[in-house]
């Protein structure tokens, strides 16, 4: 099925052929908003006013006069100082929400974007024989739903996780694994519980023996040269670390509900191989000097205390690489093996100054052009109800899987209330989706770049912007549709529409544009934005226009495909952030 033309993309192109019999000379592409007054409001008008030297309030009485109303446009209104308020016709919304209505393929009508690119999203990077802890879920989140709307808009999308898999610290554990033979058992015979308790346990007590025993610290150190140089049998027992880990990861994610491939986890093990080429090339091209036997890059102004140039260490001076050579080889492999138009970093925001060096860097060696750029997507704190840094009681740094283990709960006692026909074992399958849901919208709901507070009273709530108000506005579609029998939705474009009709099907016709704006601008909080306000036409409309009950067979039938339309759309946009949609709540 062919795409299907919004409504504000129609009257764009009617502004434009007005606009360009007006003033010949001028082009421009109005844009169109939603106006409390009308359909839509073109606020282009005075700024071609002011390009054409022209009375902003004539210029829009004749651009009025070239326009023809009839199929789509219904009404145009000159207002302010040249403003146009546009009214669309009853039947144009009513046909533009039948054709979306019969795409068969699920994308309601929405276009594939015209020129597609290839973006590697780095997100939800969790580091080896460490527990996942709340400052892991917004990269996780966060990133899973980019991708999810990247790839929705057409865009290929390559995952990336740049878990923490190396470094002095394997000196410590894999030592004292050689010296405590068994300590750790094959990744096959444990779950994700039992490998974090081996790896926690291992860890603890080589911390204990390192920070105790100086000979044996001694011996970790010459273990971390050892891994380095790639000997088998160390290289063996990291292994071991790396599989155990990886067991325990996968249970963290399926709990959230995400799906991590095994071969889109490439940490920065994998770039060990290439720093000392990426270090080789960064000095012949001159972008990375030597200063005190280190090899690092100076940026003019990125200063520090005393107004010293704050460097980007390559290489340290005893050899060793740090985080900036992983990163600037990581990039020359999605740019050159991956074939990347866009790198996407969804990193906390406290690493946005490292970030900017490792892409200027990158800049200067060629790496990154015009027609490859970066982006760090540097989010926020999750904070306590106190406004500070989430913690327990004891001041320790909250574990993700209690966390979320604590949202289904707190979600089956919502569940179990409101539902009074679910067995048992229904309240606990839709507690985790209403639970893990809740917990992702509140996180995607949220501006990336701003902190925000962890309220699961207010995350499960049925009232305000919360994923569970959404939920269950697509619940209760399901319900009417159910009762409906074997009325069927249909469109008849010849009925005129209710104000809540109106409001509604115009919302619905926006949904495409709105995915492509808030993936363009790495902002899934406009597309949840978008959602709530969509639920909340939606109770608006059943409030003032029933449905089952309408006076005709015909408005029945219409209004039920604005149910089904909304649900539909609800559906999707809701699985573009990750979050399911139960069919009864």
């Amino acid at each position: 099925m062919a795409p299907v033309t919004s409504l504000s993309d129609s009257v764009n192109q009617q502004l434009g052929s007005a606009i360009s019999a007006t003033l010949p000379e001028t082009s421009a592409d109005p844009l169109l908003r939603r106006s409390d007054r009308a359909d839509f409001q073109a606020n282009g008008i005075l700024a071609l006013a002011k390009k054409a030297k022209a009375n902003p309030r004539d210029l829009a009485t004749q651009v009025v006069s070239r326009l023809v109303t009839g199929d789509v446009i219904k009404d145009v209104e000159v207002s302010g100082p040249g403003f146009l308020n546009i009214t669309i016709t009853d039947r144009a919304i009513t046909e533009n929400l039948a054709a979306r209505y019969a795409d068969e393929t699920g994308r309601l009508g929405v276009p594939l974007a015209a020129d597609p690119g290839v973006t590697v999203v780095d997100y939800a990077q969790p580091n080896v024989a460490k527990e996942m802890h709340v400052g892991h879920l917004r990269s996780a989140v966060i990133g899973d739903a980019l991708r999810a709307m990247l790839d929705f808009t057409g865009e290929k999308t390559i995952g990336r996780h740049h878990i923490g898999d190396w470094g002095t610290q394997f000196g410590m554990l894999i030592q004292y694994l050689m010296e405590h033979p068994g300590e750790l058992a094959p990744a096959s015979e444990v779950d994700g519980e039992q490998a974090m308790s081996n790896l926690n346990r291992v860890y603890k007590a080589s911390r204990a023996v390192f920070d105790a025993d100086e000979e044996f610290k001694e011996r970790a150190r010459k273990r971390v040269v050892a891994l380095q140089s790639g000997d088998k049998e160390t290289l063996d027992l990291w292994q071991q670390f790396v599989d155990e880990s990886k067991v325990y990861f996968y249970s963290v994610f399926e709990k959230l509900d995400m799906e991590i491939r095994d071969d889109e986890i490439v940490g920065e093990s994998a770039y060990n191989e290439g720093m000392p080429e990426t270090a080789r090339l960064l000095e012949e091209m001159g972008v990375a000097v030597r200063s005190e036997g280190a090899l690092v890059v100076f940026f003019d102004e990125i200063r520090g205390k005393d107004d010293q140039p704050v460097p980007l260490i390559v290489q340290k001076a005893d050899g060793g690489f740090g985080y900036a050579a992983s990163d600037l080889t990581a990039i020359r492999n999605r740019v050159t093996d991956l074939h990347a138009t866009s790198l996407l970093y969804v990193v906390d925001v406290r690493q946005s100054l490292h970030f900017k060096m490792v892409f200027e860097a990158a800049r200067r060696a060629g790496w990154l052009t015009d027609e490859v750029t970066a982006h760090n997507m540097g989010y926020g704190t999750v904070l306590g109800a106190d406004g500070k840094p989430f913690k327990t009681r004891e001041g320790e740094t909250v574990k993700l899987e209690d966390l979320l283990d604590e949202a289904v709960q707190r979600a089956a006692e919502v569940v179990r209330e409101k539902a009074k026909d679910l067995t048992e074992a229904e309240i606990q399958e839709r507690a985790a989706q209403v639970g893990i849901g809740a917990v992702k919208y509140a996180d995607l709901s949220t501006s990336p770049s701003r902190d925000y507070k962890f309220d699961l009273d207010q995350m499960v709530s049925l009232n305000g912007d919360t994923s569970v108000y959404l939920q269950y506005a697509y619940a209760r579609i399901q319900s009417i549709l159910r009762k409906a029998g074997e009325v069927r939705p249909s469109a008849h474009p010849e009925l005129e529409l209710a104000d809540a009709e109106r409001a509604l099907g115009l919302h619905l016709d926006s949904f495409g544009s709105t995915v492509f704006e808030a993936a363009a601008e790495y902002a899934p909080h406009k597309l949840a934005a978008y959602l709530y306000q969509l639920a909340s036409l939606y109770t608006s409309f059943y409030d003032k226009c029933p449905v089952l009950k309408a006076d005709t067979q015909a408005q029945v039938e219409n209004r039920l495909l604005l149910c089904d339309l909304t649900a539909r759309t609800l559906h999707q946009g809701m699985a573009l952030l990750g979050i399911r949609t139960p069919e009864r709540l």
